[in-house]
């Protein structure tokens, strides 16, 4: 993925001062993050302020999460390069198109159709190849490739919906923000057997995760 000089200095310096200087160095979600030009992913009018510390607007009442954000899910979802990848909630396709540095295949899911156009053509002229994007209700997940060895949910749910970790492989991991519609925890759960060990993280604020099995249209459990 090509980009000019200024933009990679402002990608370099987005890692500098907001990923490596809160903790996270893991090399290969840097190197992912490095390789995907973050500004083609927010509406043009917002692409001087793609590499800022917070959350950015897309359209259609979502957002593209805060670079750290990104980073903190990925790095907690500890995939290897042969893992196969649910990712939910497209939005504009940042994280699948970073998911994409690290998994052999990505399977995402936007229940808005606009949403899951814009990102699908993205990701196609970035070569991402291996991201599957799919109009679904993402709380009930995607059983037609399951299992996954890592489901990672960019939308806030009211608890882990159960389709989900039905659907992770043997060691695999689900990241999901789980809580209330005003703030979440992020909490990871790792499959072993038929037993789930659960890991609370940090507290964040996403937007709500709609579905069967998450939040309805009017914001209600």
């Amino acid at each position: 993925m090509a980009a000019g000089e200024d933009t990679l200095t402002r990608r370099d310096a987005m890692l500098r001062s907001q990923i490596e200087r809160r903790g996270m160095h893991d090399p290969r979600v840097l190197a992912a993050m490095r390789a995907v030009p973050r500004e083609l992913f927010v509406p043009a009018d917002l692409a001087a302020a793609a590499y800022d510390d917070r959350a950015l607007p897309i359209g259609s009442d979502q957002t593209i999460s805060q670079p750290y954000m990104v980073a903190v899910m990925t790095q907690a979802l500890q995939i290897a390069p042969g893992g196969r990848v649910l990712e939910i909630g497209t939005g504009s396709g940042y994280q699948a198109a970073v998911l994409s540095q690290l998994a052999r295949e990505v399977y995402t899911l936007e229940r808005r159709p606009e949403l899951a156009d814009q990102a699908r053509a993205r990701l196609a002229a970035l070569g991402c190849e291996n991201v599957h994007v799919v109009v679904a209700d993402g709380t009930a997940g995607y059983p037609e490739r399951a299992p996954y060895d890592g489901i990672l949910v960019t939308a806030g749910a009211p608890r882990v919906p159960e389709p989900l970790t039905a659907q992770l492989a043997e060691g695999g991991r689900l990241v999901i923000p789980v809580g209330t519609a005003r703030e979440q925890d992020l909490v990871t759960i790792e499959r072993h057997g038929d037993r789930l060990q659960q890991t609370a993280g940090e507290p964040c604020v996403f937007v709500l995760l709609i579905g069967r099995f998450g939040w309805d249209e009017a914001g209600r459990d």
